[in-house]
């Protein structure tokens, strides 16, 4: 099992909050650093300082850290032009030698689209628009050394670009589509991705998801020799002692505009339990939702109590 983390600036983090993080999360051991791609906080708490944006972050961070994947989870498809994004992907991904990865979504919080002026179509068409991106991005890192990549859709059109700079990571670096959308989320993680994640569900929820995958993928013929990672999110309040564990999950019954979740509260053995149940069911990657960045025992006792067992 491959365990990374996963926080949420937009409740309130600086970009030094996050380097620090970051750093110690990489000298603990965790494969990768996540963070979710959003303008607004959630809840009243308006998450001060405010926003940072991913991929100015995720810049700074490639820079100052050496080993620990980068990514994240998701991006908002509405938030960026297919073919900017592209170059901003592939240009991070050469600043951090070789270790981002693109996790991206159709984006579902309007308030925070109202609020900062960026456009909210329905969702049939974000989703049409996620797909034709995906569809932009892949094929423009794919595009061979000295060719150019045409693109013709009914939301974005390219004429000749000529699909520089290259990723270090060839093709590209990995594409991650997750939610738990039935029919186009399965489609597009079958047809684009390199892994699916289910994030912050049961097990029978995440159970469901992934055999959705694997139909699609039998659907869209997805080649042998490119088998999809299936990774789950799950949400964490370890604790040596309860009265820890519970402090730790206080802010989990904040009123948010979330859907409801299911997070692990409790002890490192029950975060193990909880991540063998996952493995039983083909997850071979999880990301750990830390819910305060600030905490960074927690995510010393995570590393000492439950990576150490995996």
């Amino acid at each position: 099992m491959r365990v990374c983390l996963f926080v949420e600036p937009h409740r309130g983090a600086t970009y030094d909050t996050q380097l620090r993080f970051v750093r110690h999360a990489e000298d603990a051991g965790y494969e990768g650093f996540f963070r979710a791609d959003h303008y607004q906080a959630m809840g009243a708490d308006p998450g001060l300082p405010g926003p940072t944006d991913a991929w100015i972050t995720l810049a700074g961070l490639a820079r100052e850290t050496s080993r620990i994947r980068l990514g994240t989870l998701v991006n908002s498809a509405t938030f960026r032009l297919p073919g900017p994004l592209a170059v901003m992907v592939a240009q991070v991904d050469a600043m951090s030698a070789g270790r981002i990865e693109l996790g991206i979504g159709a984006g579902w919080l309007e308030r925070e689209h109202t609020s900062y002026g960026i456009p909210f179509p329905p969702l049939a068409e974000r989703f049409d628009r996620m797909g034709e991106q995906l569809a932009i991005i892949t094929g423009l890192w794919a595009t061979p050394d000295g060719e150019t990549f045409s693109f013709d859709g009914k939301h974005y059109r390219l004429l000749d670009a000529p699909a520089l700079p290259k990723p270090v990571q060839r093709p590209g670096p990995p594409v991650i589509v997750g939610g738990r959308g039935p029919r186009r989320t399965p489609e597009l993680a079958a047809r684009f991705a390199d892994e699916f994640n289910m994030p912050f569900k049961t097990v029978a929820e995440t159970a469901a998801a992934f055999d959705r995958v694997r139909q699609a993928c039998d659907t869209y013929a997805r080649p042998a020799d490119r088998p999809l990672t299936l990774s789950a999110g799950v949400v964490v309040a370890i604790g040596r002692t309860d009265a820890e564990a519970q402090r730790r999950a206080a802010p989990l019954h904040v009123p948010s505009a979330l859907p409801p979740e299911d997070p692990v509260v409790g002890s490192p053995d029950a975060l193990v339990q909880r991540l063998g149940e996952l493995a039983e069911i083909g997850a071979n990657r999880v990301h750990l939702r830390i819910i305060d960045m600030s905490d960074l025992e927690h995510v010393d006792l995570i590393a000492g109590h439950v990576l150490s067992q995996l």
